[in-house]
């Protein structure tokens, strides 16, 4: 897969996922942008007064995604084959790839690829309406909050190759207040609904402790 850059603007990854106009999770989102502007994250991320969790995890999966494809974007000519050519957070984290569909067995592959892997099927899951309902009165599936956990646990390997291996180009381009907020907001959500094990964060945990007051 090639990717046309321009603009640093429009460096896209993968195109962005939107939630239909005039859909309930639609005005979740803008209720979600409305409370992020207030600043206070740990508000931000709690569940609205009578709203379904299901569809608050599903809103705010979608925006991560969305944020992270877009931070990644501005960083995709420093991760390449030759420069990352292990998908690593740190000298002490590798991780292998597999969907349990297409690639069964993890395969070691290099960080450009695996992040490909990753979004096209995080796309793929986030486009399923089986999974992902986005008409309302569409019930979501009993596996939806596993489904949702194994997302958001591979986002995360996404910020943390991004924290660990790029954090300098991410300063040079003068994106790291962009970055940090960003991972700020996963972390509080994450926290919030126990939806990522804390072994799987162990790579930023210094950094999750410091963002989070937890020193």
């Amino acid at each position: 897969m090639s990717f046309l850059f321009g603009g640093r603007s429009n460096k896209t990854f993968k195109p962005k996922k939107n939630i239909p106009e005039g859909s309930h999770q639609h005005e979740l989102m803008k209720h979600a942008a409305a409370t992020l502007g207030s600043g206070n994250l740990r508000l931000a991320v709690m569940l609205p007064d009578g709203e379904d969790l299901n569809e608050w995890v599903a809103v705010n999966t979608v925006d991560f995604f969305n944020q992270i494809n877009m931070l990644y974007g501005t960083i995709t000519e420093f991760c390449t084959e030759s420069s990352c050519p292990v998908m690593s957070a740190g000298p002490r984290y590798e991780y292998l790839w597999a969907d349990g569909n297409l690639i069964k067995k993890p395969i070691k592959c290099s960080a450009p690829k695996y992040i490909d892997y990753l979004m096209t099927w995080v796309q793929d899951q986030l486009d399923d309406e089986t999974l992902f309902p986005s008409k309302i009165g569409v019930a979501f599936p009993r596996s939806f909050q596993n489904s949702a956990k194994v997302i958001l646990k591979r986002l995360f390997r996404v910020y943390a190759h991004i924290y660990h291996q790029h954090f300098g180009q991410v300063i040079q381009l003068e994106e790291e207040a962009h970055l940090n907020t960003s991972f700020k907001h996963f972390i509080f959500f994450v926290q919030e609904f126990d939806l990522v094990d804390k072994r799987e964060l162990a790579p930023l945990q210094e950094l999750i402790d410091k963002l989070t007051g937890n020193r």
